[in-house]
């Protein structure tokens, strides 16, 4: 059973997302939060395997919440799912930096949101691809490689900067494994070697890391 934390500002947003995961028998919402105070304090309580969070809330935001929640060790174990609005390219990349672990837009289908939430509790990252493809416009463009981002890049070999490229433009392991022609598996082993080495949280932290270094600027071009 995969448990639920929903953490929106809006009750009525909430009811929608709740009467929509109430119908599906894998999942259970354990707990509702109108600002981000109360939403660390839910998943605190709880323990949930994802966190469906806002990011403008009052108070505590969820960029905020989000970052308390990723930086606790005791919550290790619970991902944050950001929903967001296309106004809210700056955010969405603060809040992977901070430690979400995917993002899907508020008017994605019922269907996306499911899979988001099923896949993000499973440890991987979700990227809305259109939402990925706004953020390489907004900041590949112009990477600017921090110290510790820079000394990391020198740790990957020469296929697993491939790799972390097309992960920076939102390609799953299957779409990079055809890109590449090679395995599925053997796509999911350089990427999780590719995570280990940069210390990633999950696919998400990878994204930025291929921001910042301009990968996602070369993954974009090599498609």
């Amino acid at each position: 059973m995969i448990r639920v934390v929903l953490a929106d500002d809006q009750a009525m947003v909430r009811s929608g997302l709740r009467a929509l995961l109430a119908a599906e028998a894998d999942i259970d919402v354990v707990g509702e939060a109108a600002d981000g105070a109360r939403a660390l304090e839910l998943a605190l309580q709880h323990h949930p395997d994802v966190v469906v969070m806002d990011l403008r809330m009052p108070g505590v935001d969820g960029l905020e919440a989000t970052r308390r929640i990723a930086a606790d060790p005791g919550l290790a174990g619970v991902r944050v799912l950001v929903l967001t609005t296309f106004d809210d390219d700056e955010l969405v990349f603060q809040a992977m930096r901070a430690g979400a672990g995917g993002f899907l837009l508020k008017d994605a289908e019922p269907t996306d949101l499911l899979r988001g939430i099923r896949v993000v509790a499973g440890g991987e990252g979700l990227l809305s691809p259109s939402v990925t493809r706004r953020l390489i416009e907004a900041y590949a463009a112009t990477p600017q490689p921090t110290a510790p981002s820079a000394k990391l890049l020198g740790m990957l070999t020469d296929r697993e900067r491939e790799i972390v490229a097309l992960v920076g433009t939102g390609l799953s392991n299957e779409e990079i494994a055809a890109r590449l022609y090679i395995s599925p598996a053997t796509a999911r082993t350089h990427v999780s070697r590719a995570m280990v080495k940069l210390a990633a949280r999950d696919r998400a932290q990878m994204v930025v890391f291929a921001y910042e270094t301009g990968l996602a600027t070369a993954g974009r071009h090599g498609r």
